[in-house]
């Protein structure tokens, strides 16, 4: 509008277009009629509407990149985490199997009654079968424990990276 209000016009912006138009046809396409200058024109909308297309699904997969660039860097820090915490579990694990055998070898005090040797014995080997099943059962759950977070981790990172996906598609459509 301010141009046509320069020009001391007051038609809108695509009457002002088509007047650019019809000057430019009657100037430099003055062999042609207005038909194939209109196709002309329309030509050149066409290819300026396939470039802006072009443009905005190039910026879409440019969106799409990062965002599941941003999402797997956020699953790689918690798989990070998951980790140390795994790390932390062997610990106390391993600090848990150390007790249960000075546990065993705490029960199987040597002395000199027969009776009271006997019941040391069957302790010591009821103490170490809880020790050995106490080590394998450590070694079960931190396997399980890492496939868990593994698992998790990778689930909420498509969760994350299909929402991200899907929320710009439903915005795109409604507009």
């Amino acid at each position: 509008m301010a141009a046509a209000t320069k020009l001391g016009k007051t038609y809108s912006v695509w009457a002002y277009t088509w007047d650019q138009g019809e000057s430019n046809y009657t100037t430099t396409v003055s062999t042609k009629s207005a038909y194939q200058y209109a196709e002309y024109m329309m030509a050149i909308f066409d290819g300026l509407a396939e470039v802006i297309g072009e443009r905005s699904a190039r910026q879409e997969e440019q969106r799409r990149a990062n965002v599941r660039e941003e999402v797997r860097a956020d699953a790689l820090e918690e798989r990070t985490i998951a980790d140390a915490g795994a790390a932390d579990a062997d610990a106390a694990g391993q600090r848990l199997r150390s007790e249960a055998s000075h546990l065993a070898d705490a029960v199987s005090c040597p002395g000199t009654d027969t009776a009271a040797i006997a019941r040391g014995e069957t302790a010591t080997r009821a103490a170490m079968v809880l020790s050995d099943l106490l080590s394998r059962s450590v070694e079960t759950n931190r396997e399980l424990a890492q496939a868990y977070d593994r698992a998790r981790i990778a689930g909420e990172q498509c969760a994350r990276e299909h929402d991200a996906l899907v929320a710009k598609r439903a915005s795109v459509s409604a507009h």
